[in-house]
């Protein structure tokens, strides 16, 4: 008589199972759609976002600056008749141009003087003018470029091997940052006193060297005449440099405070050379190899 009864609980729980597990499948598709909804939006929201941040990147890019002189002057052209005569006397016409000149980029010039006093001995003097310029590009712009030359070029001066009594000074007045490095050297011609004077100018780097000897009995020349000398042609070749610019001839224009000009880098030496195998004959030949003591520029670094 209660069999009835027990089949309908039976019925009841059967059928709360069955809902139950009806609904499992339910919540993983409902699951399912939300996790799919999600990552459609975010996709949408990444695709949207795209171009944005690329554009945004591409302006946020540096520009480099323009290079402000295009092109040098000859390098034998950069000092004027008067100059030479002073400073090279017996071979003011002497000048020849380096190997690895190229117009606009390069340059490089050097000139040799004997004065024979015959039983008494010889005026040896030798000056080289050395022109790079540096454009901008990835590596960023020609101003920066060329100052960092400019170190290394006033560094390799500082550090000549056989250097005597080494002195270091800023030069005023000429370009927008100039060194000068003077010292002696020991040679078995005679006492050479070299005179090295770097500058730069906007993009430019004007690395002039002059020295002179005494040779054969004849007296060694005095340093200080010879610095005078050196900076007075190199604040003519930068001037000719800011010329050939259209800049007229200004050769102090953005001349900083020199005690920032006199800063030099401890780092290596200057990694090029100008060519010293220019010289007179016999004597002055030989006194010529011995001549270029300074690492003078004709390469990039």
């Amino acid at each position: 008589m209660h069999r009835p009864v027990q089949r309908a609980g039976r019925a009841q729980r059967l059928s709360r199972i069955l809902v139950s597990a009806a609904a499992v499948p339910v919540m993983f598709v409902v699951a399912g759609c939300s996790s799919d909804s999600g990552s459609g939006d975010d996709a949408q929201k990444n695709e949207s976002a795209g171009p944005g941040a690329t554009v945004s990147a591409s302006s946020a890019a540096p520009t480099v600056q323009p290079a402000a002189y295009t092109t040098l002057p000859k390098a034998c052209s950069v000092l004027s008749q008067k100059t030479l005569d002073e400073l090279v006397p017996k071979g003011a016409k002497s000048g020849k141009s380096g190997k690895l000149d190229e117009p606009k980029q390069r340059g490089n010039c050097n000139w040799s003087s004997l004065d024979n006093n015959g039983v008494k001995g010889s005026q040896f003097r030798w000056l080289n003018v050395a022109l790079l310029r540096f454009d901008s590009d990835a590596r960023g712009s020609g101003d920066d470029q060329a100052h960092a030359y400019f170190q290394k070029q006033v560094s390799g001066a500082q550090t000549v091997d056989g250097a005597l009594g080494s002195k270091s000074a800023p030069v005023a007045g000429t370009g927008a940052e100039a060194t000068a490095v003077r010292y002696g050297l020991k040679k078995k011609e005679g006492s050479f006193k070299q005179q090295t004077i770097v500058t730069r100018v906007e993009n430019v780097v004007v690395t002039l060297d002059y020295n002179g000897a005494g040779l054969a009995g004849e007296k060694t020349p005095d340093a200080d005449t010879l610095l005078k000398a050196a900076e007075k042609a190199a604040k003519e070749a930068v001037g000719a440099v800011s010329a050939a610019n259209g800049d007229g001839g200004s050769a102090g224009a953005g001349s900083p405070d020199p005690a920032t000009s006199s800063k030099a880098p401890s780092s290596a030496k200057s990694p090029s050379a100008s060519p010293s195998g220019t010289a007179a004959k016999d004597t002055g030949k030989t006194a010529s190899k011995s001549a270029s003591p300074s690492r003078s520029a004709a390469k990039k670094s």
